[in-house]
């Protein structure tokens, strides 16, 4: 056999990225590796600015040489080897913690040059790239569970919609304009649909509906227009929930009461998470171990895919197609709606602990492959779904974290953001696109 220094393997190359290449085939020395693919691909593509790729073999991330590979898979010298590329993940820098006096249970970097946190002791607060605390705002009585920036228009627009879910039964809708001088909070409305704690709160592409998850086992559906009178009675929140609420103190002011377009009856159990899955569908997931579809037209349940056993904490839907859940079981699954089956996933990840919170990468071509957990023992792992052995990538919200739990989590660009016990941890990405 001839050493592997003299052996050139032929490989076709494909991708899902925005960087394809012609279809050809290359004669490539077996004793390469990623860096040297890369190498090959950032040449062949005539790039001005050098982008660090990996490289997929059936399904395995290169590690390896190609001429190891081979050998471990026992793949023929001869054989053509069909490699994908896609963006490298190189290990994440922390830039900077934000702490906090209470936990932090969801975070943002959608509103640009600031960073959005939401915490158990009630609060909204904003902060500038420069860690400056720009609004610090009691919007609930209880634990806030969620958090979203609504989407508009123009991405530079200095006003924004942020809309807050929380354990006192209420979701709000808070209008905040930031600007490098000005700062503003006006409440703007309260939704009211649940008589128990709300876990999730989210918003379509358009930015023109809400869908809130709750305890109680309801979803519901909110425009986010503000009414221009109450459409809920006092009189009738009186009987249902403002009485527990006054327990807890001063009530924050809420704006407008609204009401739900339509309310989404499936699940059995607490409702974890509720998100779109495209204008007119969304998903959800809950402690009674299923994972279901919904017609937002018709206000039905179009599919249910039932994991025994799973009590499922997180969701994330990159397509209309498709699931990333998190569970108790500590392990992270994908959940094909297109699949006959309605009982075992597509894949499952596990973890060393309870993956808490999920987000997907904002990287064209894979925000339906890879994805960053927060998990109970205070590490983030990024995951590339077609590479399933190991993390891309694994580092600790904070140093000397311990067992100090990631509870919420964002992407967006180059930009992971983390919340927990020990507040807000900001880390930049290498393979994203730069703030």
């Amino acid at each position: 056999m001839a050493e592997p220094s003299s052996i050139n393997i032929p490989v076709v190359f494909s991708t899902q990225t925005q960087y394809p290449l012609p279809s050809q085939k290359f004669m490539i020395p077996s004793t390469w590796r990623r860096y040297q693919l890369s190498q090959l691909i950032n040449k062949a593509l005539s790039l001005v600015s050098p982008i660090p790729f990996d490289f997929l073999i059936s399904g395995d991330l290169l590690r390896t040489s190609i001429h190891d590979w081979c050998s471990e898979h026992g793949i023929a010298e001869e054989e053509t080897l069909n490699i994908e590329y896609i963006q490298s993940v190189l290990p994440p820098q922390k830039t900077s913690e934000l702490p906090h006096d209470d936990w932090v249970s969801a975070v943002s970097s959608k509103f640009p040059g600031f960073f959005l946190t939401a915490s158990y002791d009630g609060y909204l607060r904003a902060f500038d790239y420069s860690q400056q605390t720009v609004i610090e705002q009691l919007v609930h009585q209880g634990p806030i569970t969620s958090l979203c920036v609504i989407p508009v228009e123009s991405q530079e627009a200095a006003t924004r919609l942020i809309a807050t879910s929380s354990l006192d039964l209420t979701c709000r809708i808070s209008k905040v304009g930031l600007t490098n001088n000005e700062h503003s909070f006006d409440p703007q409305a309260s939704l009211h649909l649940h008589t128990a704690p709300v876990s999730s709160i989210s918003c379509n592409a358009s930015g023109t509906q809400l869908l809130t998850s709750s305890w109680d086992s309801l979803i519901g559906l909110f425009d986010t227009t503000i009414p221009d009178v109450d459409e809920i009675d006092l009189e009738q929140e009186e009987g249902t929930t403002r009485k527990k609420r006054r327990k807890l103190g001063s009530e924050p002011t809420r704006g407008k009461r609204k009401a739900p377009i339509s309310v989404l009856k499936s699940h059995t159990a607490r409702v974890s998470k509720a998100v779109f899955g495209g204008e007119n569908s969304a998903v959800s997931c809950g402690f009674d171990s299923t994972v279901r579809a919904w017609d937002l037209d018709h206000g039905v349940c179009t599919n249910t895919i039932t994991s025994s056993d799973k009590a499922f904490l997180d969701l994330v839907c990159p397509s209309g197609n498709s699931a990333i859940t998190a569970s108790m079981d500590r392990s992270i699954n994908l959940f094909d709606f297109r699949s006959s089956s309605t009982i075992a996933s597509a894949l499952s990840l596990k973890q060393v602990s309870t993956p808490s919170c999920l987000a997907v990468s904002p990287v064209y071509g894979q925000a339906e492959q890879q994805v960053v957990s927060g998990g109970y023992d205070g590490a983030a792992r990024i995951w590339d779904l077609r590479s399933t052995k190991l993390p891309v990538a694994t580092f600790f919200g904070w140093e000397d974290a311990g067992d100090k739990k990631i509870l919420g989590v964002d992407w967006t660009k180059d930009v992971i953001a983390l919340g927990g016990e020990r507040g807000m941890a900001i880390w930049r990405v290498s393979g994203g696109e730069s703030q």
